[in-house]
Protein backbone atom coordinates (compact mmCIF):
# COMPACT_ATOMS: atom_id res chain seq x y z
CA UNK A 1 0.00 0.00 0.00
CA UNK A 2 0.83 3.27 -0.89
CA UNK A 3 1.86 6.14 2.22
CA UNK A 4 -1.15 7.87 3.93
CA UNK A 5 -1.66 11.29 1.50
CA UNK A 6 -0.96 14.92 3.26
CA UNK A 7 -3.91 17.17 3.62
CA UNK A 8 -2.45 19.16 1.12
CA UNK A 9 -2.39 16.66 -1.27
CA UNK A 10 -6.19 16.24 -0.87
CA UNK A 11 -7.34 19.78 -1.43
CA UNK A 12 -4.81 19.98 -4.30
CA UNK A 13 -6.48 17.17 -5.97
CA UNK A 14 -9.96 18.86 -4.77
CA UNK A 15 -8.66 21.99 -6.91
CA UNK A 16 -8.82 20.45 -9.99
CA UNK A 17 -12.49 19.95 -10.09
CA UNK A 18 -13.14 22.95 -8.53
CA UNK A 19 -11.64 24.45 -12.02
CA UNK A 20 -13.27 21.59 -13.71
CA UNK A 21 -16.96 22.05 -12.01
CA UNK A 22 -16.78 26.15 -12.58
CA UNK A 23 -16.80 25.69 -16.45
CA UNK A 24 -18.64 22.58 -16.84
CA UNK A 25 -21.91 24.60 -14.81
CA UNK A 26 -21.16 27.54 -17.15
CA UNK A 27 -21.47 25.39 -20.18
CA UNK A 28 -24.76 23.79 -18.68
CA UNK A 29 -26.35 26.95 -17.26
CA UNK A 30 -25.56 29.76 -19.26
CA UNK A 31 -24.28 28.50 -22.85
CA UNK A 32 -27.61 27.37 -24.31
CA UNK A 33 -29.02 30.83 -23.40
CA UNK A 34 -26.08 32.57 -24.76
CA UNK A 35 -26.09 30.93 -28.22
CA UNK A 36 -30.06 32.09 -28.36
CA UNK A 37 -30.21 35.35 -26.56
CA UNK A 38 -27.27 36.88 -26.91
CA UNK A 39 -25.46 35.78 -30.05
CA UNK A 40 -28.80 35.46 -31.24
CA UNK A 41 -28.53 32.13 -33.08
CA UNK A 42 -31.93 29.91 -33.67
CA UNK A 43 -32.82 27.42 -31.56
CA UNK A 44 -32.28 25.09 -34.68
CA UNK A 45 -29.43 25.96 -35.98
CA UNK A 46 -27.76 25.79 -32.18
CA UNK A 47 -29.49 22.00 -30.82
CA UNK A 48 -27.95 20.86 -34.64
CA UNK A 49 -24.26 22.41 -33.43
CA UNK A 50 -24.64 20.64 -29.83
CA UNK A 51 -25.08 17.35 -31.80
CA UNK A 52 -22.41 16.91 -34.39
CA UNK A 53 -19.65 18.52 -32.02
CA UNK A 54 -20.67 16.25 -29.44
CA UNK A 55 -20.98 13.46 -31.01
CA UNK A 56 -17.12 13.96 -32.23
CA UNK A 57 -16.17 15.24 -29.03
CA UNK A 58 -18.05 11.34 -27.41
CA UNK A 59 -15.43 9.88 -29.40
CA UNK A 60 -12.56 11.94 -28.37
CA UNK A 61 -12.75 10.78 -24.51
CA UNK A 62 -11.99 7.23 -25.31
CA UNK A 63 -9.08 8.27 -27.79
CA UNK A 64 -7.67 10.28 -24.91
CA UNK A 65 -7.69 7.90 -22.06
CA UNK A 66 -6.43 5.61 -24.68
CA UNK A 67 -3.22 7.87 -25.01
CA UNK A 68 -2.89 9.07 -21.38
CA UNK A 69 -2.52 5.13 -20.50
CA UNK A 70 0.10 5.34 -22.94
CA UNK A 71 2.13 8.48 -21.90
CA UNK A 72 5.15 7.92 -20.00
CA UNK A 73 6.94 11.32 -18.54
CA UNK A 74 9.42 11.95 -15.37
CA UNK A 75 6.44 13.88 -14.03
CA UNK A 76 3.99 10.88 -14.63
CA UNK A 77 0.92 9.68 -16.93
CA UNK A 78 -1.81 11.79 -16.24
CA UNK A 79 -0.82 14.99 -13.72
CA UNK A 80 1.54 16.51 -17.21
CA UNK A 81 -1.93 17.14 -18.83
CA UNK A 82 -3.15 19.53 -16.51
CA UNK A 83 0.09 21.97 -16.53
CA UNK A 84 0.06 21.31 -20.62
CA UNK A 85 -3.87 22.15 -21.38
CA UNK A 86 -4.33 25.02 -17.78
CA UNK A 87 -4.07 28.09 -20.11
CA UNK A 88 -5.50 26.66 -23.33
CA UNK A 89 -8.15 25.57 -21.48
CA UNK A 90 -8.81 28.99 -20.13
CA UNK A 91 -8.50 31.29 -23.14
CA UNK A 92 -10.75 29.05 -25.41
CA UNK A 93 -13.41 29.21 -22.57
CA UNK A 94 -13.32 32.99 -23.35
CA UNK A 95 -13.58 32.83 -26.98
CA UNK A 96 -16.32 29.99 -26.63
CA UNK A 97 -17.91 33.44 -25.25
CA UNK A 98 -16.86 35.60 -27.19
CA UNK A 99 -19.48 37.12 -30.33
CA UNK A 100 -17.59 38.34 -33.43
CA UNK A 101 -18.22 41.09 -35.65
CA UNK A 102 -20.04 38.41 -38.44
CA UNK A 103 -23.13 38.19 -39.72
CA UNK A 104 -25.44 35.26 -38.68
CA UNK A 105 -23.57 32.20 -41.00
CA UNK A 106 -20.11 33.78 -39.79
CA UNK A 107 -21.31 33.96 -36.10
CA UNK A 108 -22.55 30.10 -36.50
CA UNK A 109 -19.32 28.87 -38.12
CA UNK A 110 -17.38 30.48 -35.00
CA UNK A 111 -19.30 28.93 -32.81
CA UNK A 112 -18.84 25.86 -33.99
CA UNK A 113 -14.79 26.34 -34.08
CA UNK A 114 -14.86 27.59 -30.78
CA UNK A 115 -17.02 25.07 -29.06
CA UNK A 116 -15.48 22.09 -30.88
CA UNK A 117 -11.99 23.80 -29.34
CA UNK A 118 -13.43 23.99 -25.92
CA UNK A 119 -14.77 20.65 -25.49
CA UNK A 120 -11.87 18.88 -27.24
CA UNK A 121 -9.61 20.92 -24.89
CA UNK A 122 -12.26 19.61 -21.77
CA UNK A 123 -11.32 16.29 -22.45
CA UNK A 124 -7.48 16.86 -22.85
CA UNK A 125 -7.56 17.70 -19.13
CA UNK A 126 -10.80 16.31 -17.53
CA UNK A 127 -9.53 12.70 -18.84
CA UNK A 128 -5.97 12.90 -17.26
CA UNK A 129 -7.54 14.60 -14.06
CA UNK A 130 -10.28 11.52 -12.99
CA UNK A 131 -7.69 9.21 -13.90
CA UNK A 132 -4.97 10.69 -11.26
CA UNK A 133 -6.69 9.34 -8.49
CA UNK A 134 -6.04 5.64 -9.20
CA UNK A 135 -2.49 6.81 -9.62
CA UNK A 136 -2.29 8.93 -6.54
CA UNK A 137 -2.13 5.94 -4.20
CA UNK A 138 -3.88 2.00 -3.75
CA UNK A 139 -5.08 2.45 -0.28
CA UNK A 140 -8.79 2.45 -0.27
CA UNK A 141 -9.49 4.87 2.10
CA UNK A 142 -7.45 7.10 0.72
CA UNK A 143 -9.20 7.00 -2.83
CA UNK A 144 -12.40 7.55 -0.87
CA UNK A 145 -11.04 10.42 0.92
CA UNK A 146 -9.50 12.01 -2.36
CA UNK A 147 -13.39 11.73 -3.69
CA UNK A 148 -14.66 13.26 -0.86
CA UNK A 149 -12.08 16.26 -1.59
CA UNK A 150 -12.92 15.64 -4.77
CA UNK A 151 -16.78 16.23 -4.45
CA UNK A 152 -16.23 19.24 -2.36
CA UNK A 153 -13.84 21.11 -5.01
CA UNK A 154 -17.15 20.34 -7.56
CA UNK A 155 -19.40 21.35 -5.43
CA UNK A 156 -17.29 24.61 -4.19
CA UNK A 157 -16.40 25.65 -8.07
CA UNK A 158 -20.14 25.20 -9.07
CA UNK A 159 -21.33 27.12 -6.27
CA UNK A 160 -19.03 30.01 -6.43
CA UNK A 161 -19.78 30.41 -10.34
CA UNK A 162 -23.67 30.44 -9.94
CA UNK A 163 -23.63 32.49 -7.00
CA UNK A 164 -21.42 34.96 -8.49
CA UNK A 165 -22.34 34.88 -12.13
CA UNK A 166 -25.47 37.62 -12.00
CA UNK A 167 -23.80 39.99 -9.89
CA UNK A 168 -21.08 39.69 -12.20
CA UNK A 169 -22.75 40.30 -15.02
CA UNK A 170 -24.70 42.57 -13.91
CA UNK A 171 -21.67 44.70 -12.99
CA UNK A 172 -20.21 45.29 -16.72
CA UNK A 173 -23.46 45.90 -17.56
CA UNK A 174 -24.00 49.02 -15.50
CA UNK A 175 -20.51 50.10 -16.34
CA UNK A 176 -22.20 50.16 -20.01
CA UNK A 177 -20.52 46.88 -21.66
CA UNK A 178 -23.04 45.28 -23.74
CA UNK A 179 -24.61 42.10 -23.15
CA UNK A 180 -21.59 40.30 -25.40
CA UNK A 181 -19.13 41.95 -24.00
CA UNK A 182 -20.58 41.10 -20.09
CA UNK A 183 -19.91 37.53 -21.03
CA UNK A 184 -16.99 37.68 -22.09
CA UNK A 185 -15.75 39.88 -19.75
CA UNK A 186 -17.32 37.36 -17.08
CA UNK A 187 -15.75 34.21 -18.64
CA UNK A 188 -12.50 35.61 -18.50
CA UNK A 189 -12.84 36.02 -14.63
CA UNK A 190 -13.53 32.25 -14.17
CA UNK A 191 -10.79 31.15 -16.92
CA UNK A 192 -7.75 33.02 -14.98
CA UNK A 193 -9.21 31.15 -12.05
CA UNK A 194 -9.67 27.63 -13.42
CA UNK A 195 -6.55 28.05 -15.00
CA UNK A 196 -4.48 28.53 -11.72
CA UNK A 197 -6.09 26.02 -9.97
CA UNK A 198 -5.45 23.45 -12.49
CA UNK A 199 -1.94 24.11 -11.82
CA UNK A 200 -1.90 24.21 -8.53
CA UNK A 201 -3.38 20.47 -8.94
CA UNK A 202 -0.40 19.62 -11.22
CA UNK A 203 2.04 21.09 -8.42
CA UNK A 204 0.30 19.53 -5.26
CA UNK A 205 0.17 15.97 -6.26
CA UNK A 206 2.09 13.12 -7.23
CA UNK A 207 2.03 9.97 -8.89
CA UNK A 208 2.88 7.04 -7.47
CA UNK A 209 1.29 4.15 -8.19
CA UNK A 210 3.51 2.13 -10.97
CA UNK A 211 1.13 -0.27 -13.21
CA UNK A 212 1.87 -4.07 -13.62
CA UNK A 213 4.42 -4.69 -16.78
CA UNK A 214 1.32 -5.62 -18.79
CA UNK A 215 1.34 -6.15 -22.30
CA UNK A 216 -2.21 -4.29 -23.35
CA UNK A 217 -2.37 -3.43 -26.79
CA UNK A 218 -4.80 -1.10 -27.88
CA UNK A 219 -7.57 -3.55 -29.42
CA UNK A 220 -7.11 -5.30 -26.30
CA UNK A 221 -8.21 -2.74 -24.33
CA UNK A 222 -11.30 -1.76 -26.94
CA UNK A 223 -12.22 -5.34 -26.86
CA UNK A 224 -12.62 -5.83 -23.19
CA UNK A 225 -14.95 -2.51 -23.05
CA UNK A 226 -17.05 -3.90 -25.53
CA UNK A 227 -17.85 -6.79 -24.51
CA UNK A 228 -18.39 -5.49 -21.25
CA UNK A 229 -22.18 -5.82 -20.72
CA UNK A 230 -22.01 -4.05 -17.03
CA UNK A 231 -20.15 -0.92 -18.94
CA UNK A 232 -22.66 -0.15 -21.72
CA UNK A 233 -25.92 -0.28 -19.09
CA UNK A 234 -23.65 2.19 -16.23
CA UNK A 235 -23.12 4.21 -19.51
CA UNK A 236 -26.94 4.61 -20.87
CA UNK A 237 -27.53 4.91 -17.17
CA UNK A 238 -24.78 7.58 -16.14
CA UNK A 239 -26.00 9.50 -19.54
CA UNK A 240 -29.75 9.41 -19.09
CA UNK A 241 -29.15 10.57 -15.46
CA UNK A 242 -26.77 13.28 -17.16
CA UNK A 243 -29.31 14.20 -19.67
CA UNK A 244 -31.89 14.90 -16.57
CA UNK A 245 -29.56 17.09 -15.20
CA UNK A 246 -28.66 18.89 -18.39
CA UNK A 247 -31.86 19.23 -19.43
CA UNK A 248 -33.21 21.09 -15.94
CA UNK A 249 -29.77 23.48 -16.02
CA UNK A 250 -30.38 24.35 -19.93
CA UNK A 251 -33.87 25.13 -19.37
CA UNK A 252 -33.34 27.62 -15.93
CA UNK A 253 -32.70 31.11 -17.30
CA UNK A 254 -35.27 30.37 -19.74
CA UNK A 255 -37.85 29.24 -17.30
CA UNK A 256 -37.28 32.48 -15.04
CA UNK A 257 -36.52 35.10 -17.75
CA UNK A 258 -40.11 34.04 -19.74
CA UNK A 259 -42.37 32.67 -16.83
CA UNK A 260 -41.45 33.18 -13.50
CA UNK A 261 -40.10 36.77 -14.55
CA UNK A 262 -38.90 39.67 -12.00
CA UNK A 263 -40.56 39.02 -8.53
CA UNK A 264 -41.51 40.64 -5.48
CA UNK A 265 -41.00 38.63 -2.29
CA UNK A 266 -41.63 39.00 1.08
CA UNK A 267 -38.33 39.39 2.91
CA UNK A 268 -36.00 40.14 0.16
CA UNK A 269 -38.22 42.50 -1.98
CA UNK A 270 -37.83 42.91 -5.48
CA UNK A 271 -36.04 40.50 -7.05
CA UNK A 272 -34.79 40.43 -10.76
CA UNK A 273 -34.84 37.12 -12.66
CA UNK A 274 -31.45 36.81 -13.18
CA UNK A 275 -30.57 36.76 -10.05
CA UNK A 276 -33.48 34.45 -9.39
CA UNK A 277 -31.77 31.89 -11.35
CA UNK A 278 -28.91 32.02 -10.05
CA UNK A 279 -29.92 31.64 -6.69
CA UNK A 280 -31.77 28.96 -8.32
CA UNK A 281 -28.60 27.25 -8.97
CA UNK A 282 -26.62 27.33 -6.16
CA UNK A 283 -29.49 26.21 -3.83
CA UNK A 284 -29.57 23.14 -6.37
CA UNK A 285 -25.90 22.61 -6.27
CA UNK A 286 -26.18 23.03 -2.41
CA UNK A 287 -28.42 20.53 -2.29
CA UNK A 288 -26.53 18.40 -4.03
CA UNK A 289 -24.22 18.29 -1.23
CA UNK A 290 -26.52 17.13 1.42
CA UNK A 291 -27.68 14.52 -0.91
CA UNK A 292 -23.55 13.21 -0.98
CA UNK A 293 -23.33 13.11 2.03
CA UNK A 294 -26.75 11.25 2.05
CA UNK A 295 -25.41 8.67 -0.10
CA UNK A 296 -23.30 6.71 1.88
CA UNK A 297 -25.11 5.79 4.58
CA UNK A 298 -28.40 5.29 2.27
CA UNK A 299 -25.87 2.98 0.21
CA UNK A 300 -25.44 1.01 2.92
CA UNK A 301 -28.22 0.47 3.80
CA UNK A 302 -30.09 -0.20 0.45
CA UNK A 303 -26.98 -1.23 -1.77
CA UNK A 304 -25.63 0.78 -4.37
CA UNK A 305 -27.47 -0.04 -7.13
CA UNK A 306 -31.28 0.40 -5.01
CA UNK A 307 -30.14 3.82 -3.83
CA UNK A 308 -29.79 4.72 -7.41
CA UNK A 309 -33.01 3.45 -8.61
CA UNK A 310 -35.01 5.37 -5.61
CA UNK A 311 -33.09 8.68 -6.00
CA UNK A 312 -34.02 8.46 -9.80
CA UNK A 313 -37.49 7.64 -9.47
CA UNK A 314 -37.91 10.46 -6.81
CA UNK A 315 -36.01 13.22 -9.00
CA UNK A 316 -38.94 11.90 -11.71
CA UNK A 317 -41.81 12.47 -9.01
CA UNK A 318 -40.23 15.56 -8.31
CA UNK A 319 -39.59 17.07 -11.35
CA UNK A 320 -42.52 16.91 -12.66
CA UNK A 321 -44.62 17.73 -9.91
CA UNK A 322 -42.65 21.08 -10.88
CA UNK A 323 -44.99 21.53 -13.78
CA UNK A 324 -48.03 22.69 -12.08
CA UNK A 325 -46.45 25.44 -10.09
CA UNK A 326 -47.11 29.17 -10.96
CA UNK A 327 -44.35 31.82 -11.23
CA UNK A 328 -45.84 33.39 -8.04
CA UNK A 329 -45.00 30.23 -5.77
CA UNK A 330 -41.61 31.04 -5.73
CA UNK A 331 -41.03 29.83 -2.13
CA UNK A 332 -42.38 26.58 -3.37
CA UNK A 333 -40.69 26.82 -6.34
CA UNK A 334 -37.17 26.93 -4.69
CA UNK A 335 -38.35 24.17 -1.79
CA UNK A 336 -39.14 21.65 -4.51
CA UNK A 337 -35.73 21.96 -6.23
CA UNK A 338 -33.80 21.62 -3.36
CA UNK A 339 -35.87 18.48 -2.36
CA UNK A 340 -34.89 16.96 -5.73
CA UNK A 341 -31.35 18.55 -5.14
CA UNK A 342 -30.95 16.56 -2.78
CA UNK A 343 -32.28 13.08 -4.51
CA UNK A 344 -30.33 14.31 -7.36
CA UNK A 345 -26.98 15.04 -5.43
CA UNK A 346 -27.63 11.36 -3.89
CA UNK A 347 -26.85 9.29 -7.28
CA UNK A 348 -23.66 11.68 -8.37
CA UNK A 349 -20.95 9.60 -5.83
CA UNK A 350 -22.60 6.32 -6.68
CA UNK A 351 -21.61 6.64 -10.33
CA UNK A 352 -18.32 7.37 -9.77
CA UNK A 353 -18.02 4.15 -7.30
CA UNK A 354 -19.85 1.87 -9.64
CA UNK A 355 -17.36 2.86 -12.71
CA UNK A 356 -14.79 1.76 -10.25
CA UNK A 357 -16.21 -1.46 -9.56
CA UNK A 358 -16.51 -1.98 -13.72
CA UNK A 359 -13.15 -1.10 -13.59
CA UNK A 360 -12.52 -4.28 -10.74
CA UNK A 361 -14.86 -6.44 -12.78
CA UNK A 362 -13.20 -5.37 -15.94
CA UNK A 363 -9.99 -6.83 -14.61
CA UNK A 364 -11.13 -9.84 -12.33
CA UNK A 365 -13.01 -11.59 -15.92
CA UNK A 366 -10.36 -10.07 -18.27
CA UNK A 367 -6.63 -10.09 -16.62
CA UNK A 368 -6.46 -6.63 -17.62
CA UNK A 369 -6.73 -2.84 -16.64
CA UNK A 370 -6.99 0.13 -18.78
CA UNK A 371 -7.45 2.88 -16.17
CA UNK A 372 -7.57 5.63 -18.57
CA UNK A 373 -9.66 3.83 -20.94
CA UNK A 374 -12.32 3.09 -18.87
CA UNK A 375 -12.07 6.18 -16.66
CA UNK A 376 -12.81 8.17 -20.20
CA UNK A 377 -16.05 6.08 -20.40
CA UNK A 378 -17.79 8.37 -17.69
CA UNK A 379 -16.00 11.53 -19.36
CA UNK A 380 -17.83 10.24 -22.59
CA UNK A 381 -21.03 9.68 -20.55
CA UNK A 382 -21.22 13.34 -19.02
CA UNK A 383 -20.11 14.93 -23.11
CA UNK A 384 -23.07 12.80 -24.58
CA UNK A 385 -25.21 13.55 -21.98
CA UNK A 386 -24.40 17.31 -22.15
CA UNK A 387 -25.11 16.69 -26.14
CA UNK A 388 -28.75 15.54 -25.43
CA UNK A 389 -29.75 17.63 -22.68
CA UNK A 390 -28.53 20.90 -24.27
CA UNK A 391 -30.16 19.39 -27.78
CA UNK A 392 -33.34 18.82 -26.42
CA UNK A 393 -34.37 21.69 -24.80
CA UNK A 394 -33.71 23.52 -28.07
CA UNK A 395 -35.71 21.88 -30.16
CA UNK A 396 -38.46 21.83 -27.67
CA UNK A 397 -37.97 25.80 -27.43
CA UNK A 398 -38.21 25.44 -31.55
CA UNK A 399 -41.36 23.16 -31.42
CA UNK A 400 -43.27 25.40 -29.41
CA UNK A 401 -43.18 28.90 -31.11
CA UNK A 402 -40.33 30.41 -28.82
CA UNK A 403 -39.20 33.67 -29.96
CA UNK A 404 -35.85 34.74 -28.11
CA UNK A 405 -35.76 38.41 -26.38
CA UNK A 406 -39.88 38.29 -26.91
CA UNK A 407 -42.89 38.24 -25.49
CA UNK A 408 -43.90 34.28 -25.23
CA UNK A 409 -47.14 33.07 -26.90
CA UNK A 410 -48.58 30.70 -24.17
CA UNK A 411 -47.82 28.16 -26.32
CA UNK A 412 -44.36 28.67 -25.81
CA UNK A 413 -44.85 29.22 -22.28
CA UNK A 414 -45.81 26.29 -21.88
CA UNK A 415 -42.65 24.36 -23.58
CA UNK A 416 -40.63 25.79 -21.48
CA UNK A 417 -42.63 24.50 -18.55
CA UNK A 418 -42.21 21.20 -19.87
CA UNK A 419 -38.35 21.01 -20.42
CA UNK A 420 -37.46 22.05 -17.14
CA UNK A 421 -40.18 19.15 -15.67
CA UNK A 422 -42.05 16.79 -17.16
CA UNK A 423 -39.21 15.99 -20.01
CA UNK A 424 -36.54 15.70 -17.63
CA UNK A 425 -38.38 13.46 -15.29
CA UNK A 426 -39.16 11.45 -18.16
CA UNK A 427 -35.08 10.51 -18.31
CA UNK A 428 -34.69 10.23 -14.99
CA UNK A 429 -37.53 7.49 -14.57
CA UNK A 430 -35.75 5.90 -17.42
CA UNK A 431 -32.08 6.16 -16.07
CA UNK A 432 -33.48 3.85 -12.69
CA UNK A 433 -35.20 1.70 -15.08
CA UNK A 434 -32.07 1.16 -17.18
CA UNK A 435 -30.28 0.13 -13.62
CA UNK A 436 -32.81 -2.82 -13.19
CA UNK A 437 -30.43 -4.46 -15.61
CA UNK A 438 -26.80 -4.21 -13.95
CA UNK A 439 -26.15 -7.37 -12.28
CA UNK A 440 -22.75 -5.80 -10.42
CA UNK A 441 -24.64 -5.83 -6.40
CA UNK A 442 -22.57 -4.94 -3.39
CA UNK A 443 -22.52 -8.77 -2.37
CA UNK A 444 -20.64 -9.73 -5.71
CA UNK A 445 -18.44 -6.82 -5.64
CA UNK A 446 -17.63 -8.24 -2.28
CA UNK A 447 -16.83 -11.42 -4.05
CA UNK A 448 -14.54 -10.00 -7.02
CA UNK A 449 -12.76 -7.99 -4.78
CA UNK A 450 -12.10 -10.29 -2.37
CA UNK A 451 -10.07 -12.66 -5.30
CA UNK A 452 -8.91 -9.90 -6.88
CA UNK A 453 -6.98 -9.64 -3.99
CA UNK A 454 -5.77 -12.87 -3.81
CA UNK A 455 -4.71 -13.31 -7.39
CA UNK A 456 -2.51 -9.69 -6.81
CA UNK A 457 -0.78 -10.98 -3.47
CA UNK A 458 0.11 -14.34 -5.60
CA UNK A 459 1.27 -12.01 -8.40
CA UNK A 460 3.60 -10.67 -6.19
CA UNK A 461 5.36 -13.32 -4.53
Amino acid sequence: MSEKLHIKEKIGYGFGDFASSMFWKIFAMYLTFFYTDVVELSPESVALMFIMVRLWDGLNDPLMGIIADRTNTAKGKFRPYLLWIAIPFGLIGVLTFSVPDFGPSGKLIYAYITYTLMMMVYTAINVPYGSLMAVMTDHPKERTSLASFRFIGAYSGGIAMTASAPYILDFFKNTGASDAKSYSYMVTIYAVVAAFFFVMTYMWTKERVQALKEKNSIWNDLNDLVKNAQWFIMLGAGILMLVFLTFRESSIMYYFKYFVQDQSIAIFGDVTWGKLSGAYMTIWLIANMVGVLLAIPVSNLLGKKGTFILAMFLSAILSVFLYWLNPQQVFVIFILNFLNGISAGIVLPLVWSMYADIADYSEWKTGRRATGLLFSSSSMSQKLGLMAGGALPLYILSLYGFEANSEQTEQSLEGIRLMISVYPGITAALSGVLLFLYKLNDKRMTDITNDLAERRGKEKL
